[in-house]
């Protein structure tokens, strides 16, 4: 009987944890970011990228068209080995994909063309795109459908070059209403991602900036393995957005929601920058708040 009880305990001790105690200690296994304008500090790149590298930054985010020097970022992550991940379209508020005008359509395309060749210059895997806008000219249903034909042309050279064309959720007015609350659900962005059906078109959530409209934690469950980046924010009705952990949003269920989603990629800060002390306090949170470290 010892024997048996002494194997029984031995058993127990080597059954896997459930998921609860392995989220309890374990934080989750995300690459963390920022995005390059907020470090305001550096002579040149190369320093900024080594004091992030110290700081304990896993990677950067350039933005294209324009943007920071493409040849010394490259130098620069080489030299430091700070990895740069990705892009943000740097035109695509101004220069729609929806827009009306077929010329103006035409130029943010070329944009998002140039933003996927020096995403992938500089080593990155991505660029965060903003697909149009919801205004006097443009109408839900013409945002979408615009701003789809205009994507799927630049879906061959994503493919070629490996590089994902990735939507984030953002106050444009598309995928949800203005006026409908807090409780709306990331269904329509998800419907959005599926009609383009292409494994190079993702979601590059932002955690905080639905939290005015719907819960983070369900927009994550929604959209599921659609999600190929994340950018962390927060947002509150009080303060609206601010400092990571200072604002709504419900931390603890977002980091259940990112576990049960399987969810492994990069975060990105997108929050007001400044010194390299301000972005190790950037950082700080994030391990806190995103990664539960």
């Amino acid at each position: 009987m010892l024997r048996r009880h002494f194997l029984a305990t031995l058993a127990a001790s080597a059954a896997p944890l459930p998921l609860s105690a392995q989220s309890a200690e374990k934080p989750l296994p995300i690459k963390l970011s920022l995005k390059c304008g907020m470090a305001n500090f550096g002579a040149n790149l190369e320093e900024k990228f080594r004091t992030l590298k110290e700081i304990g930054y896993d990677g950067v985010e350039l933005d294209s068209p324009g943007g920071q020097n493409k040849e010394e970022a490259l130098a620069a992550s080489k030299a430091t080995g700070l990895p740069i991940h990705g892009v943000v379209d740097s035109i695509h508020w101004k220069t729609r994909l929806s827009d009306p005008d077929a010329a103006v359509r035409e130029q943010g395309l070329q944009g998002l063309l140039t933003a996927i060749r020096e995403s992938n210059s500089v080593g990155g895997s991505a660029v965060l795109l903003v697909p149009g806008v919801v205004d006097a000219k443009t109408n839900h249903d013409e945002a979408w459908a615009r701003s789809i034909v205009e994507i799927r042309k630049a879906l061959p050279l994503a493919a070629d070059l490996g590089v994902h064309i990735l939507i984030e959720n953002v106050w444009n007015r598309m995928f949800y209403k203005e006026d409908g609350g807090d409780a709306q659900s990331a269904e329509l962005l998800a419907k959005y991602l599926d009609e383009i059906n292409s494994p190079w078109v993702g979601s590059y959530f932002d955690i905080g900036n639905h939290q005015r409209f719907g819960k983070p934690a369900e927009w994550t469950r929604t959209l599921g393995k659609r999600i190929v980046k994340l950018d962390c924010k927060d947002w509150g009705v009080k303060g609206g957005f601010g400092k990571i952990g200072e604002g709504d949003v419900d931390w603890p269920a977002v980091r259940t929601a990112l576990r049960e989603i399987g969810y492994t990629g990069w975060a990105t800060a997108e929050v007001e920058g400044g010194d390299a002390n301000a972005c190790a306090d950037i950082l700080a949170r994030m391990k806190k708040h995103l990664l539960g470290a």
